[in-house]
């Protein structure tokens, strides 16, 4: 199943391609602009701005809540019906610890606000908490794609593992552009790795 977008593709490994492309160019402009030194990390709107930013280019559902549900890898995240009430409350979930805010990624995980491209988003916006918070950032190219995947998969019901994951990748480097970008690598953290299935609404 390819997304609908507005470029017209209809071939999956061609929209990967693309999508990837115009999302880390538009990633890098966030960086260097200082955009996202202006957003309140940790709220929701935040989430929005970046992951319009990022795909507004491909999907008109930029930015905008997602109106179908959808389920990975045998796991069905949070209910369209359930979906504003619970990113209501994430909004709302402390964050100054590294412990709190990783339990607040794992929330939003399970909300999974948009169609496609919340693990690119999310990760910008977990980065933006850990900036302001503790003063660090997650350097992804020390994190195993399998390890993360797994502990992600399982972080709703304990989320030991994924703390475990990020903890051992923390660095005081949160102006470092490199970094930041490898969060947006999507063939390092493919979101495709377990099979999506949407219902229409």
């Amino acid at each position: 199943m390819v997304l609908e977008n507005k470029l017209g593709i209809e071939e999956s490994a061609e929209l990967a391609r693309v999508e990837e492309k115009l999302s880390k160019a538009e990633a890098k402009k966030m960086f260097d602009s200082g955009l996202l030194d202006s957003l309140e990390p940790g709220l929701f709107e935040s989430l929005q701005v970046i992951h319009r930013n990022l795909f507004h280019e491909i999907y008109d559902f930029a930015g905008k809540i997602r109106t179908v549900n959808i389920a990975k890898g045998g796991f069905s995240f949070a209910p369209v019906m359930y979906l504003e009430v619970a990113l209501e409350n994430i909004d709302k979930m402390p964050q100054s610890t590294f412990d709190e805010i990783i339990k607040k990624y794992v929330e939003m995980n399970v909300a999974h606000p948009f169609r496609e491209g919340n693990g690119r988003s999310m990760r910008i916006w977990l980065d933006l908490m850990l900036k302001k918070e503790i003063g660090k950032v997650i350097d992804w190219s020390k994190v195993d794609k399998d390890d993360y995947l797994l502990a992600m998969e399982r972080s709703p019901i304990r989320d030991i593992e994924i703390k475990y994951v990020l903890n051992q990748a923390l660095t005081d480097e949160i102006d470092n552009r490199e970094i930041f970008m490898k969060g947006v690598d999507n063939s390092y953290y493919y979101e495709g790795y377990y099979t999506f299935k949407a219902e229409e609404l």
